[in-house]
Formats: structure tokens, C-alpha cells, sequence
């Protein structure tokens, strides 16, 4: 199938997509001071992000949802099996026993990024006081393509195609800044998806 061709990813205009692994019971704050420092340590801190995105087994949890429902963004889930046939700089052994990929947030986020994302920043681990990390993350940008339009959204990993995601939490506006952002409730069925929730186990 022929489409716009990418002239390259992570251009300053590009919006990011974040990948986030999770533990069971992670909470809201964990998630979103784990996202804060992961920009800024990528010279990212203030670039728009697009989308959260983690595998089909953890798109319930309270705390990924409450994250991506404070940034004004949805949360996309992706089957284990798409996730793994990504590539990606750092698997891990723990996460393929623990959830069936060697990869939730680095090839969560290229996948969610679209064809010819860029990784702009591996792998992440939060660093909360007092207990063991409850969840890591990753930074893609969508490419750019020659006329202005950016791939985010059209899911596909770089190397193979995948199915759609589930779309746990979607906001049909723009995210805005200030306190006046506002998003739609949860369980919005995405197009050739099934409904979210069902695949937690």
C-alpha cells in the first residue's frame, strides 16, 4: 500500500508518543513524575505529546489511565505479540515472563508513533523514594512526512505491520495547556478494535 513518504522522524514540530511499562497497582503520580523527568533529560520538556501507549495487559490499570487522562491524551494498548516483534535497544528477559514481550514501553511507543518513528529516548525507569520502580518509559517521535503531515497515530511498527489498538481513554480536542483541559471518558471504542478491558487477565 503507497502513502505519504517520511523525510524523517523527531523534527522539533513531530508530537511524541509515550511508552509506558507498568507494574499492577502503579500509581497516577508515579507514571507522570517518571514522564516529566524522561522529557527533560531528552531536551523535550515542553514538545507536545500525542499519546500514551503500554501492552493490552496493563491498559486497565487505574494508574495509566489517571496518567493519560491528567495529560488530556489517549491511551493506546497494543496485544503482547504486536509489541514483541518490535525492535528495540534494550529488551528485557523480565518483562517477556511478566507480560509475553520483551518490550512495553520502547516498542510500545514506535509502535504507536507510526511507521518510521524515532526512538528519541530509551527505556526509563521511575526512581520513587522508599520502593522498587513501578514503571518505565520511552519517547518516539512520529515521522515528518513531504508535505507536512506527521505519521502519529497510524499504527505500524517500523519493521512489520500491526493491528490497531485498543484506545482505552480518547480526547477528540487537542491537549491544552492550563486548567481548562478537558477529556472524554473512558471505554470509547476505537475503529477495528475490540472494547477495552477485555484482554486484562
Amino acid at each position: 500500500m503507497s502513502g505519504p513518504t517520511a523525510d524523517g522522524a523527531g523534527g522539533a514540530g513531530a508530537p511524541l508518543v509515550v511508552g509506558v511499562g507498568a507494574s499492577r497497582g502503579v500509581p497516577v503520580s508515579e507514571v507522570l513524575d517518571l514522564l516529566t523527568a524522561t522529557l527533560a533529560a531528552a531536551g523535550c520538556t515542553g514538545r507536545p505529546v500525542a499519546a500514551l501507549a503500554t501492552v493490552s495487559a496493563r491498559a486497565a490499570e487505574p494508574g495509566l489511565i489517571g496518567a493519560a487522562r491528567r495529560l488530556g491524551v489517549p491511551l493506546r494498548s497494543y496485544p503482547a505479540a504486536a509489541l514483541a516483534a518490535v525492535r528495540v535497544p534494550d529488551p528485557s528477559p523480565f518483562a517477556a515472563a511478566a507480560v509475553g514481550t520483551p518490550s512495553v514501553a520502547e516498542a510500545a511507543a514506535l509502535l504507536a508513533a507510526g511507521p518510521g518513528a524515532e526512538l528519541l529516548s530509551g527505556k526509563r525507569k521511575s526512581a520513587p523514594t522508599g520502593r522498587p520502580a513501578r514503571a518505565t518509559c520511552a519517547l518516539a517521535a512520529a515521522a515528518v512526512t513531504r508535505c507536512g503531515a506527521v505519521t502519529a497515530g497510524r499504527e505500524g511498527a517500523p519493521a512489520a505491520p500491526a493491528p490497531g489498538a485498543d484506545i482505552v481513554m480518547s480526547s477528540p480536542n487537542p491537549p491544552r495547556h492550563g486548567r481548562d483541559r478537558r477529556t472524554t471518558g473512558i471505554g470509547d471504542k476505537a475503529p477495528d478494535s475490540e472494547t477495552t478491558g477485555t484482554k486484562e487477565t
